[in-house]
C-alpha cells in the first residue's frame, strides 16, 4: 500500500479491491491444507475495518486518485456458463505448476477443486477494473500472472505485475501473520506501535527501513540500537503523526516493565474499566484480555484470549496470569498495568 501511494503521488489512480467474494474461497497461497470457507457475515466483519486501516497510508482526499471496489459486484453475478468459460482458460497442468498446489499434490494432501477458482477469480478482477499494473507480494506471482492471461483472453492489454517483498514479522523469522502473533497492527495506539517496532529483531531492521519508510538506510545511525529507534520513530510517525510518535518514544523510554519498579505509574495507554465490563460481577481474566486488547493487539475473540493466557502471555503488574477464568474485582485492577507478551501494555483506570 505504500507503493500504491507512490503511484498515487505520481498522478495515477489507485484501485483498491476488497475481495469480499473471493474471501469466501480463501487464497490457497502459502497454505498446506484447504482453508475453511467463510460465510458472508464473517467476510463482512473481516472487511469492516480495512479502509480505516488504509487511511493513514493512501490518499483518500485528492479527486481521481482512489477507487474502492468490492469484487462481489461482478463475481456474484457470474452464472455457471461464464464460470465454465473461465475454467476453460486454464489447464490442470497450469494449476499444478503453482508451488503450493504442486507440493500438496505430491504429498498426497487433498486439493479441493474450488481452490483452483481462486486465482481465476482474482485474475478476473484485473479484467473488470482494466488494470494496467497490479501490485502484490512476491507470493502473488501466480495470481498476478493469471490476471495477465485472462486479460489477453478478453482482448485487453496484459497488466504489468509489480511484486513487493513479504514483510517479516517482529520475531525476525516468519512472515508477519496474526496467527503467528508477530504482527504490528495499523490501528494500535502509538506507544504499542513504537514499543513493538523498537524491539523487532536486528536482522529485519534494514528491511523495515526500506519497506516502511522513505529514509535512506545509508544516512541512518550505524549503532544498531539507535538505528532501531530511528526506524521505530519514523514508522510510528507515518501512522500516527510526528508529535504522537515522539511522545510514544519518550513514554517507551520511561516505561518500566516490573511492578516493583513502578510499572503502574508508567505512561502506558489507558483503558477505562467501565468501558469493558458492567462490574455487577468480577471480570474473568479472558474477558479482561479481550476487552482491553481487542483493538490494540487484535485479540478478536474470547477463545483467542483464553489461548494466549494459557500460553503465559498475560501479566498484571508483572505477575503472570495463567488461569483464563481467574476473576478480578474492579477495585483490584484500578491503576495497574496489563501486559500482553513483551511489547504491549495498557494502564487500567477508573
Amino acid at each position: 500500500y505504500r507503493k500504491l501511494r507512490a503511484f498515487q503521488d505520481a498522478g495515477h489512480t489507485a484501485v483498491v479491491i476488497i475481495g469480499d467474494f473471493t474471501a469466501r474461497i480463501g487464497d490457497p497461497t502459502g497454505k498446506s491444507a484447504t482453508r475453511p470457507r467463510l460465510d458472508a457475515r464473517e467476510v463482512e466483519e473481516n472487511a469492516r475495518t480495512y479502509l480505516e486501516q488504509l487511511r493513514p497510508i493512501l490518499d483518500f482526499v485528492t479527486p481521481g486518485r482512489l477507487e474502492i471496489q468490492r469484487n462481489s459486484t461482478w463475481l456474484a453475478k457470474l452464472d455457471l456458463t461464464r464460470v465454465i468459460g473461465l475454467l476453460g482458460t486454464a489447464t490442470v497442468g497450469q494449476m499444478l505448476a503453482k508451488e503450493d498446489f504442486a507440493n500438496r499434490y505430491a504429498q498426497g494432501t487433498p486439493v479441493a477443486l474450488h481452490e483452483f477458482l481462486y486465482p481465476l477469480l482474482q485474475g478476473y478482477d484485473s479484467v473488470m477494473v482494466k488494470a494496467d499494473v497490479e501490485l502484490g507480494g512476491t507470493d502473488q506471482k501466480f495470481n498476478v500472472a493469471m490476471g495477465r492471461d485472462l486479460q489477453r483472453h478478453f482482448g485487453q492489454p496484459p497488466q504489468f505485475g509489480l511484486l513487493m517483498p513479504i514483510l517479516t514479522g517482529a520475531d525476525g523469522v516468519q512472515k508477519m501473520s496474526k496467527s503467528l502473533g508477530n504482527t504490528i497492527g495499523l490501528q494500535e495506539d502509538p506507544l504499542t506501535t513504537y514499543s513493538k517496532l523498537e524491539k523487532v529483531a536486528d536482522t529485519v531492521v534494514d528491511d523495515y527501513i526500506t519497506l516502511l519508510t522513505d529514509l535512506d538506510p545509508a544516512a541512518m545511525p550505524r549503532d544498531p540500537r539507535q538505528r532501531q529507534k530511528a526506524m521505530a520513530l519514523e514508522v510510528t510517525a507515518s501512522l500516527h503523526g510526528r508529535e504522537a510518535a515522539q511522545q510514544a518514544q519518550a513514554a517507551a523510554a520511561a516505561l518500566v516493565l516490573t511492578p516493583r519498579s513502578g510499572a503502574s505509574e508508567a505512561q502506558a495507554p489507558e483503558t477505562r474499566l467501565a468501558s469493558i465490563w458492567d462490574w455487577s460481577t468480577p471480570i474473568p481474566a479472558y474477558q479482561l484480555l479481550h476487552g482491553v486488547f481487542k483493538t490494540r493487539a487484535g485479540i478478536t475473540s474470547a477463545s483467542e484470549a483464553r489461548r494466549r493466557i494459557q500460553g503465559g502471555a498475560l501479566r498484571l503488574d508483572g505477575e503472570k496470569i495463567t488461569d483464563p477464568k481467574a476473576a478480578f474485582a474492579r477495585e483490584t485492577l484500578e491503576g495497574k498495568v496489563l501486559q500482553l507478551g513483551k511489547k504491549t501494555f495498557c494502564r487500567l483506570v477508573a
